[in-house]
């Protein structure tokens, strides 16, 4: 909340010095001064304009930098989740002891891929993608896609790839 309001502040302090800048001008050209301000005045007050102006980039450097190296953060935290999803499907599957090509027809499952989109993928027909879809319903102990997608998802849900976290207010956080 203070960095909000400091941020807001900031923008506040930045307008106000670019409408004096503009405001200056507007005077000058359109020769609205009936009465000229003291030259030590003006610059006074162009150099408070100029400072809050240097100040608000300052800020804005500031924000950006934070954001990016969040961005970052977050982007490797996707890479480890994403990593160990990919391990606790590879572990699931050693588990189940599927074969290969039970592994690839269980991916494009998990996927969302149709029988048709896996039988072209595999290079196979139809039929046997549904015989290995079977097989790998059978040796995980479902009953169809939705449910074999639903036992990764519980993992996921469990924190199974956060075992850092002690606590859901953590795995939350670390989520995010």
């Amino acid at each position: 909340m203070k960095r909000h309001a400091a941020i807001l502040g900031i923008f506040a302090i930045q307008t106000i010095c670019a409408v004096i800048f503009v405001f200056d001008i507007v005077v000058s050209v359109l020769g609205l001064r009936t009465v000229p301000i003291t030259w030590q005045l003006r610059e006074l007050i162009e150099i408070g304009a100029a400072l809050g102006l240097i100040l608000g980039t300052a800020m804005g450097i500031v924000a950006l930098r934070r954001s990016d190296a969040r961005r970052h953060r977050v982007e490797e935290q996707l890479k480890v989740a994403s990593g160990a999803f990919s391990a606790l499907i590879a572990q699931r599957f050693d588990e189940w002891a599927l074969t290969s090509a039970e592994r690839d027809v269980a991916l494009f499952s998990i996927k969302g891929l149709n029988l048709s989109e896996m039988a072209a993928l595999r290079g196979t027909s139809e039929g046997t993608i549904k015989a290995q879809t079977a097989a790998v319903y059978r040796k995980a102990g479902v009953s169809g896609r939705a449910q074999l997608l639903s036992l990764f998802v519980d993992d996921l849900m469990s924190g199974v790839l956060l075992p850092e976290a002690q606590n859901p207010t953590e795995q939350v956080s670390a989520a995010q």
